[in-house]
Formats: structure tokens, C-alpha cells, sequence
């Protein structure tokens, strides 16, 4: 039995409780698991509760921060008791960090004092203790949703991916460039944009170009703003939103997602691209497993069964290439009925790069050198016969189908200048030959969706369920 306590448990309205305990060391659940060496430590810790077990003699709280998927327990008396304490309110404990008596943790906080910051009804709170609820449910409430375990995890593992991709970047002599999310370009020429246009200007008679003088979209890749910094830096990146108004409702789609955009100058050999590539996709993943290790375990165990030993295997093996030529006989001759065309010239669909990568073992697979129609404008031709092919390479894992896509670019001025008049995108694009008027160098790039990627690794089905505020048709809540 705890010894009688001095202090009783205060509403925080009440309280200046920001100013209280200054001598006391505030310090996050994660510190508290992982720090303790053992001795007496007087500490004050903050977050919210996930479970209250309320005995004769002792009340038990579990309480968590989101600093770490494992909760905090702390040990109070009695006399500490109140109504207000109970799962999803806000409280300060202040109390001693020991050794944990019991097995299911190492480390406890007998408490000395408790206060409430912020009660929560629990009636109303969408979420209960102790209960599952489906990814759709919980996709109802996308100011509350972070406070699940799933979401928790995943926002955790989130976090870590993206700190692993700018620290593979910047290891590797990369220069972040912020591109822009408003643009005149269409990137991708598939027309999917969000125009973007001022909600409180009525413009002037005769004034057609918009708050900006000239049609401006969101963002759909930041691209060809990379190639204008690639002739001034070797290596660039980019890691930002980026928007497609594309009207699907698949599990596959987004309106705002992340991409993750790289171009290297001097060079003139798509191995290369593929190179970096493989090298961070398996770099990314490794610092995942390292330091992810107990977010991991729980998708494993709770979201995707089954799925830590193909996460582990993306890493062992060199990935595979074909070419596109390669993986359209292999197409014809599958024993599958696909929906989709497998003739010569017809783009890959998610049903054939999900064939190729269980045709080769479930290895992710490098498919190269494209019919030239496929590509864009800017992509490198390869002049290389009746079967005309630009250098264009996708990347396609397990479960997703292409994760990553790249080229080199085009520098040759009249191909390009010949292509463009074609298109009758001369005009809009001039700045783009200018690149390569003045100093250009063979160079190519790649992008890689982040979100699919999160996907790949966690077996998570619904590209929803890895995004905090998932935008898509008729849903943008928040």
C-alpha cells in the first residue's frame, strides 16, 4: 500500500499549473522507458490517459504522450482520485520515476500530485477503450484520429521515413530546393490540375489572366523546377506536396499526396538514376526496421499480418531489370487474363507491373526504355529504331506496382525544340529551351511517392490510412 499522500488532484482552469513544479524535470513517456538507470528520479510528465484502473488501495493510469506506442504507468494513492481523471483527458503528473514493481513494465511514476489539464467526455468521445474500430470509422474523424494507436504508429514511422530520405540526400551531397506548390506548368500533361485563382478579387474588364496574369495550377511535380536548378547544382532534391485532380475514389488515389524528387547533372546513364534509386529506397527502409522497430511491430501484428518478413527481404536482394520490350512477352504469355491490353505500346496498367513483380519472385523490378509515346516531352530519346524508345525507367515493388519513375532528360536542343513544335508547346515551354542554350549537360532525375511508399513497407492497403488528413473527391474535411 502507498504511503498517505500531501497533495490532491487540481483542475488545471484552476490552477497556473505552467508556472508550478519549475524545479521538478519535465520529461517525454518515450525518455521515461528508455532512460531510467535505476535510481529515484523526481520528474513531471505529460499526456493524455489511455486507461484507468481504479482499485481500493491504489489507482493505476496508463498515460501516452506520442513520443512512444507504449504507454506510461503511474501509480497513485487514493487520495488522488477524481472524476475528471478518466481516458482521453489531458494531465500533469508530478512524481518520483522507479523501478516498476510489476512485469509488464520496467519503469512506473508514483505519483505525488495529478492534475487535469483538459477532461474528455467520454460518452461522446468517438473513440472507446479497449475497442477496435475499422480504418473507415476512424476516417470520420480526422481532427481526433491521431490519437489511435494505428494512426499513432503510423504518424511515428512517417516522421522517421522522412528524416531517413533528407539524411540520405544530404549524405549524399543533394541540395534541398524548396520548389513551388503554385505553378504554370503542367509537368505530367495529363491535364489534372487544380487551377488556382483569388477568391476575394473580381478581375478588371478585359483582365483574363487571373490574380497572377497568366493561368496558375497546384503543383503536380516540382520536376522541371529541378532541372532549372540542376544547371547550377550537380545534385538537387525535393520533398513536398504535390496535387492531382484526378475523380477517383481507389484505394490507390489521392488528391494531395507527397513526392520525393531527385535530379543529377553529368550524367548520361539511367543505371545511374536507378542506382540512387535502389540505393534509398533500401536505405529508407533500413533506418525504418532500426529505429521504428516497435511502431513496426504493432502494423505487423495488428494492421498487416505477415508483412515484417516481405519488408525484410525488399532489402536482401538486388532488384531486378527488364526492359519494357521484356515485360510485354512476358505479359503475353502469363496464364492471368488481364483487363487490359498487353500489345506493344500500351502503358503498363497496376494489374500487369503486379504480375511482373510476382513473376520475378516478388523482387522489385526496374522496367526500362518505354515506346516513346508513353513519356513526356522531356524524356531522353533513345533513336534506336522502327520500336522507337525513350530512357525512361519504372520502379515497381510488391503490392503497389510503380513506385518510383524516371528518365534522363532531354538536353538536345533541336530534338527537343522538334518534339515540343509537334506538340505546339514551343511558346508555353521557351524557358525550357533556354536550358538548353545556355550550358546544358546530360542529366535525369526520378520521383517516388512517398504515400505509396509507406504502403509498400507496412502492407497498408488504403493509400488513406497513410496520410494524416487524406484529401480526395467529395471528402477534404478539415
Amino acid at each position: 500500500m502507498l504511503a498517505a499522500g500531501k497533495v490532491v488532484t487540481r483542475l488545471g482552469s484552476h490552477c497556473p499549473w505552467h508556472r508550478c513544479h519549475r524545479s521538478l524535470s519535465r520529461i517525454s513517456v518515450r525518455d521515461a522507458l528508455t532512460s531510467h538507470d535505476g535510481d529515484t528520479k523526481k520528474v513531471k510528465v505529460q499526456g493524455w490517459v489511455r486507461s484507468v484502473r481504479d482499485q481500493k488501495e491504489v489507482l493505476f493510469l496508463h498515460i501516452n504522450d506520442g513520443s512512444s506506442l507504449q504507454n506510461l504507468q503511474i501509480v497513485a494513492e487514493p487520495s488522488l482520485r477524481h472524476s475528471s481523471i478518466s481516458f482521453g483527458s489531458a494531465v500533469e503528473v508530478s512524481g518520483a520515476l522507479v523501478s516498476s514493481v510489476g512485469t509488464k513494465q520496467s519503469v512506473e511514476v508514483k505519483a505525488e500530485e495529478i492534475r487535469v489539464i483538459g477532461e474528455c467526455d467520454t460518452k461522446d468521445f468517438p473513440f472507446k477503450i479497449k475497442q477496435r474500430h475499422t480504418p473507415e470509422y476512424v476516417r470520420q474523424f480526422p481532427h481526433l484520429r491521431c490519437r489511435t494507436n494505428t494512426l499513432g504508429s503510423l504518424l511515428r514511422i512517417r516522421s522517421e521515413a522522412t528524416a531517413a530520405i533528407h539524411e540520405y540526400f544530404q549524405s549524399h551531397g543533394y541540395v534541398h530546393i524548396h520548389t513551388p506548390i503554385i505553378t504554370s506548368n503542367d509537368c505530367e500533361g495529363a491535364g489534372e490540375l487544380f487551377q488556382v485563382e483569388a477568391g476575394n478579387k473580381d478581375p478588371a474588364p478585359g483582365d483574363n489572366g487571373g490574380f497572377f496574369g497568366v493561368p496558375a495550377f497546384l503543383t503536380v511535380s516540382g520536376q522541371l523546377h529541378l532541372e532549372v536548378m540542376s544547371g547550377a547544382f550537380t545534385r538537387v532534391f525535393t520533398f513536398g506536396p504535390t496535387f492531382r485532380a484526378e475523380n477517383s475514389q481507389t484505394r490507390r488515389h489521392l488528391a494531395e499526396f507527397y513526392m520525393v524528387e531527385a535530379e543529377i547533372s553529368f550524367t548520361e546513364s539511367l543505371e545511374d538514376i536507378m542506382q540512387v534509386m535502389e540505393d534509398l529506397f533500401k536505405r529508407t527502409t533500413s533506418a525504418l526496421l532500426s529505429k521504428c522497430a516497435e511502431d513496426l511491430a504493432f502494423f505487423f501484428k495488428y494492421v498487416s499480418p505477415g508483412q515484417k518478413d516481405k519488408s525484410e527481404q525488399l532489402i536482401k536482394n538486388k532488384f531486378t531489370v527488364m526492359s519494357y520490350t521484356e515485360a510485354i512477352e512476358i505479359l503475353r504469355k502469363a496464364p492471368d487474363t488481364f483487363r487490359h491490353s498487353t500489345e506493344w505500346g500500351c502503358d503498363l496498367q497496376t494489374e500487369h507491373e503486379k504480375y511482373l513483380v510476382s513473376y520475378c519472385g516478388d523482387v522489385p523490378v526496374f522496367v526500362v526504355n518505354y515506346p516513346y509515346d508513353l513519356k513526356p516531352f522531356y524524356t531522353r530519346d533513345n533513336e534506336d529504331g522502327p520500336q522507337r524508345t525513350v530512357s525512361a525507367v519504372d520502379l515497381l515493388v510488391p503490392g503497389i506496382g510503380e513506385l518510383f519513375g524516371g528518365s534522363l532528360r532531354e538536353e538536345r536542343l533541336h530534338i527537343l525544340e522538334s518534339r515540343l513544335d509537334r506538340l505546339g508547346l514551343a511558346d508555353m515551354y521557351q524557358w525550357y529551351l533556354d536550358l538548353r542554350k545556355f550550358g546544358p549537360v546530360p542529366h535525369g532525375g526520378f520521383g517516388m511517392g512517398f504515400e505509396r511508399y509507406l504502403q509498400c513497407i507496412l502492407g497498408v492497403d488504403n493509400i488513406k490510412d497513410v496520410i494524416p488528413f487524406p484529401r480526395y473527391p467529395y471528402s477534404c474535411l478539415l
